[in-house]
């Protein structure tokens, strides 16, 4: 297959899906390829393939003109080395430093080798992902410094929110320089969240590994239960009834509504205008009651399983859900003139935390943020995995790439997906929900890819032979665009902070694997 105007050996590996494997020494060459012809990277990860009488390996995830391209790499048992790409897609350089602490795999040449994961966990000369390591004997701890990039000069000031934040949410800690109230510089730590979950997998049976990647960023469960098991079914070669296709895509749709509304109220009260946070929550609130209702679960736990879905919908319930979604469009309408005609609202969010087009194109902004800095992608429009081709989805982007342009892309999405969730249940086909997976009597692999509420969630899954998971990596967008609430940041002041972040409202936990 041609991609950047060279041929590469691409075999296909499910539905806008490819699969191919290189010498180490090739990888950049053909990252350089793939950023020739506009695409970029997706995800990075390492595996510890020892046991199955080899090395190490380095995986990449890139989007090309041909769809998804999973591009593997063996690198040796003693020294497992691969060429830096950071220098080619910026967004590499967290990963590659995740994958170090993981699994001992070095990026040659890397300009950022700081931990990431790592913190004081464990000892500097153990790397939890490797297959040898236990986890339960006890060995001096590393210590943890970190050293954040300083800036210097009369009058500047340094500001440390977190790990431990006031309200209920994720651990993060963010490092201002700033002048006053202005920032010069802000700097993000992950990591806090790291709770062993690609080790948790080993050894699982393929029903309970569903309920885990569920669970990896528990507001993505949808997106991530469906990459799971596309993954899971494509490495078994087994099919999907059409109806339990159709109902996973009505359960991600549901779960993009209930963040879009959860996120338009928090919004709102980050400018002190509680009316919108009450009345947002309110739609959120009255939407999750009836998803339990309905399907057992407010946030639609462990409703998709290998195979197809374990709940159905039944007429009356395609009703009530029909009505409920009329009534929210409607009100929704009436809080998005609210908030047009807010002054101190739109002077709040109007050239707020800006990532301009270029900026955004080149570090990989991806999902409603980036599709607020003009990044025109969503995989249910250029790629789209079955029901989507049928379904005419409409891609919402602004090109202001500020708290403004990411609440529009919000709304906008909001009333799509509400007509989805209509369409998709007039048009529901009758049959089975669920069949049973394929036998596995070979090691096998797949990878599942879907367009989540934050963007592109990709599941890569090795099945060995004994029918259990040998490896998985979830790969959230959050791991693109963190970086990128470091670039809107500076020229705002710190007050300003809470408002910018949450625009973005990135995961803590999906990157901390």
């Amino acid at each position: 297959m041609k991609i950047g105007g060279h041929d590469w050996p691409l075999e296909p590996f499910g539905k806008h899906i490819w699969r191919g494997r290189m010498e180490s020494g090739q990888l950049l060459a053909w990252v350089r390829a793939v950023r020739e012809e506009g695409g970029q990277l997706v995800a990075l990860w390492g595996s510890d393939d020892r046991h199955l009488d080899g090395g190490f390996g380095i995986h990449a995830a890139c989007l090309t003109s041909a769809g998804l391209v999973w591009m593997s790499s063996d690198l040796p048992a003693d020294a497992p080395r691969y060429p830096d790409l950071a220098h080619i897609f910026p967004q590499a350089g967290r990963m590659q430093r995740a994958v170090y602490d993981l699994l001992g795999i070095q990026a040659i040449d890397a300009v950022d080798t700081r931990k990431w994961l790592r913190h004081d966990a464990w000892a500097e000369n153990e790397f939890p992902l490797r297959r040898d390591f236990s986890g339960h004997s006890p060995a001096p701890l590393a210590h943890d410094t970190y050293p954040f990039i300083r800036v210097e000069g009369e009058g500047v000031h340094e500001i440390a929110v977190g790990p431990i934040h006031a309200g209920t949410i994720e651990p993060g800690h963010f490092r201002f320089s700033v002048i006053g109230e202005r920032v010069l510089r802000l700097e993000q730590r992950g990591g806090y969240a790291h709770k062993g979950t690609e080790k948790r997998f080993e050894g699982m049976d393929l029903a309970t590994g569903a309920r885990l990647a569920g669970r990896v960023s528990g507001d993505s469960h949808s997106a991530y239960v469906w990459a799971y098991c596309m993954a899971v079914e494509a490495a078994t070669a087994s099919t999907v009834p059409q109806r339990g296709i159709w109902m996973r895509a009505l359960f991600l749709e549901i779960e993009r509504i209930a963040n879009h509304l959860g996120d338009l109220g928090g919004l709102g009260n980050d400018v002190a205008l509680s009316f919108g946070l009450m009345q947002f929550w309110r739609l959120k609130e009255d939407w999750l009651r009836l998803a339990a209702r309905l399907f057992g679960h407010r946030y639609l736990f462990d409703c998709m399983v290998p195979g197809g879905v374990a709940v159905d919908i039944d007429d009356p319930g395609k009703a009530e859900l029909i009505g409920l979604s009329h009534r929210i469009e409607t009100e929704i309408r009436q809080l998005k003139a609210i908030y047009d005609e807010h002054a101190t609202l739109q002077d709040r969010f109007a050239h707020t935390g800006v990532c301009q087009p270029e900026l955004a194109a080149q570090l990989g902004l991806t999902g409603l943020a980036g599709r607020a800095s003009a990044q025109a992608w969503d995989a249910r429009v250029q790629f789209p995995q079955e029901p989507y081709e049928q379904l005419n989805v409409s891609m919402a982007t602004q090109r202001g790439g500020d708290v403004l342009a990411r609440a529009e892309v919000r709304f906008s999405e909001l009333h799509e997906s509400l007509r989805l969730v209509r369409d998709i249940l007039l048009r529901m086909p009758a049959g089975a929900l669920h069949a049973p997976l394929a036998a596995v009597s070979a090691s096998c692999e797949g990878l599942g890819w879907v367009e989540g509420w934050r963007g592109e969630v990709i599941v890569a899954v090795r099945i060995g032979r004994d029918g259990r998971l040998d490896r998985v990596h979830p790969h959230d967008p959050s791991w693109r665009n963190w970086p990128l609430v470091e670039v809107g940041m500076p020229g705002n002041i710190v007050a300003d902070f809470p408002l910018i972040n949450k625009s973005f409202n990135l995961s803590y936990s999906g990157p901390d694997l």
